[in-house]
């Protein structure tokens, strides 16, 4: 998931690329991460949003840019997500 966090992903895809069946994947991310794959990957993607935004020039991108790029369609969902995680909206990471 960490190698292809940009991609499309779907727990279909996690299944199939271990070889196991999607409900193995959903009990085994619940018993041993305490999470849902998607939630999962969400979260690695918030990583890297956080990443590119301190590392960003705020004249050259956008924070919608920024999650697009992770996969968040939703630039307020987004916004929310990240500041659930890091206190502060994504711009004030961006800016600074």
């Amino acid at each position: 998931m960490e190698e292809h966090a940009e991609r499309d992903i779907s727990a279909a895809d996690i299944a199939g690329a271990a070889g196991v069946s999607l409900r193995a994947v959903q009990l085994a991310f619940r018993r041993h991460l305490a999470t849902t794959p998607m939630a999962y990957l969400r979260r690695i993607r918030l990583v890297r949003a956080h990443h590119d935004l301190v590392r960003a020039d705020p004249h050259q991108e956008t924070v919608s840019a920024i999650a697009s790029r992770w996969g968040f369609a939703s630039h307020s969902r987004f916004t929310a997500r990240y500041h659930d995680s890091y206190g502060v909206p994504p711009r004030e990471t961006l800016n600074t």
